[in-house]
């Protein structure tokens, strides 16, 4: 029986299972049943590749910093390209542009309380409010401390520099409570990993360079022909979700 088939009859079955319920059902009662429920049944809902062009949530300068950054995060060499070349930026201004950015999956309202080190940020700025401010902070730490210059202008030796600051605790940012500099530079480190080994489609790992890079296989139909294989490197290129061979 095909797929299609299927469904169809398991809708039908479902319908006709509902009838002797719904007929027992006062009218007032019964009439809730037309409302809707905020989903599509059967429906995949796949996430749709983003478009690479342009910045949706940080700035021109925020966005010529967030590529430096993320370029010595990850710099590139013979084993792949760097974070910028990856797209890494990218996946970071369309994460920040959508729910992520608005913690809209998340109980944002008060009362804000310490939390545990597990437990992550607890203050009330989304992760986009935290980028805004970290950046500004950093941009402003940059040109009082580099003769004016941004940290795009910088050498990569003072990129290096002033990275290993935010890490270290050397260099100590005005935030807010809650939020430290080493925070702020967890977020962006974190950010620009998961940029470089997500699915293509969200506007990292472009060409699937870092996939290539670990012989990850990626959204393959499954490995049954390599399972008693052991110790052998796959070898077939990766598959991205929407069908990209690299």
């Amino acid at each position: 029986m095909s797929g299609a088939l299927k469904l169809c009859r398991r809708r039908f079955l479902a319908s006709v299972a509902l009838l002797p319920a719904l007929t027992g059902l006062p009218a007032s009662a019964a009439s809730l049943s037309g409302v809707k429920p905020p989903f599509s049944p059967f429906a995949g809902d796949p996430p749709r590749p983003i478009n690479p062009a342009g910045w949706y949530f940080l700035t021109p300068d925020e966005a010529a910093m967030v590529e430096a950054i993320v370029d010595r995060f990850i710099p590139g060499d013979h084993l792949s390209p760097g974070g910028k070349e990856a797209g890494c930026a990218v996946f970071i201004d369309r994460q920040l542009a959508g729910s992520y950015g608005a913690s809209s999956r998340l109980y944002t309202k008060g009362p804000f309380m310490p939390g545990l080190p597990t437990q992550g940020y607890q203050g009330e700025l989304t992760p986009s409010g935290r980028y805004r401010l970290g950046l500004t902070r950093l941009a402003e730490h940059v040109r009082t401390h580099y003769a004016g210059r941004s940290f795009a202008a910088l050498a990569p030796e003072q990129q290096d520099e002033v990275l290993t600051g935010l890490e270290s605790g050397k260099i100590e940012l005005t935030l807010t409570p809650g939020f430290s500099t080493r925070a702020f530079f967890d977020l962006m480190l974190q950010n620009t990993m998961e940029g470089f080994f997500a699915d293509p489609l969200y506007g990292g790992n472009r060409g699937m360079a870092s996939w290539k890079m670990i012989g990850f296989p990626g959204a393959r139909y499954d490995y049954r022909d390599m399972i008693e294989k052991h110790n052998q490197p796959y070898p077939h290129g990766p598959v991205s979700i929407y069908g990209e061979h690299a």
